[in-house]
């Protein structure tokens, strides 16, 4: 059993969509970020950096005692090597995964929060500030799209780690200023993975842990 420390937001989407997908079993534990759950002492523990989401394996390979991991992209490529699961076995087809699962750790997701918070949630209106990172976010999507040419995922013709990182990030690109018809091979790309029985089955949780207010 693997204990899923979460809220509905992208990096907390990537987990729940692994977990789906490798029909993994798992319990919720909501961290609501709006009440500052992630500051509670319990959730420090395994998430020191007081971010979700975070994981606790109770049945870790090595047989030990229960491991506990956070920041996503890290968790994601743990699940992945537990599981044999969504990342390439070759060696260049794992690389191509990891490159573009860490290009979302490093890019998209950082600068897509920026937008996020610039556009949405920042009390002061900052054109630079909001220029800046609608602009960037865009040239990310333009180099996405670039690889998506071609390929039916990121890191070639099998689903992976790498798009379980990315979809959750370009599920908000309205937010982000950003219209999938001028990006066309993202567009296929996140109908395709949209469609997935997992993904519907992730997304389905955010009624069950945060639903919208009416």
């Amino acid at each position: 059993m693997i204990d899923l420390h979460y809220w509905t937001t992208p990096n907390g989407h990537k987990v729940s969509l692994f977990l789906e997908e490798a029909g993994l079993p798992y319990k919720i534990f909501p961290v609501n970020i709006g009440q500052n759950d992630q500051f509670k002492p319990e959730f420090l523990k395994i998430a020191p950096n007081n971010r979700i989401p975070a994981i606790v394996d109770h049945q870790p390979a090595d047989g030990g005692a229960p491991l506990s991991l956070f920041e996503s992209g890290a968790i994601l490529l743990y699940l992945a090597e537990k599981t044999g699961k969504f990342i390439p076995q070759d060696l260049r087809g794992r690389q191509v995964a990891l490159q573009w699962l860490f290009w979302q750790m490093g890019g998209l997701g950082p600068m897509a929060g920026q937008n996020h918070h610039f556009n949405r949630f920042a009390k002061e209106k900052i054109p630079y500030a909001i220029k800046r990172y609608v602009d960037e976010t865009a040239r990310l999507y333009g180099v996405l799209n670039k690889q998506l040419d071609g390929r039916d995922f990121v890191a070639g013709s099998e689903y992976s780690i790498a798009d379980m990182a990315i979809y959750p990030w370009i599920v908000s690109h309205t937010f982000q200023e950003q219209n999938l018809d001028d990006f066309p091979h993202i567009k296929r790309w996140f109908e395709t993975v949209a469609k997935r029985p997992a993904t519907q089955r992730a997304y389905a949780l955010v009624d069950k842990v945060n639903p919208p207010k009416s």
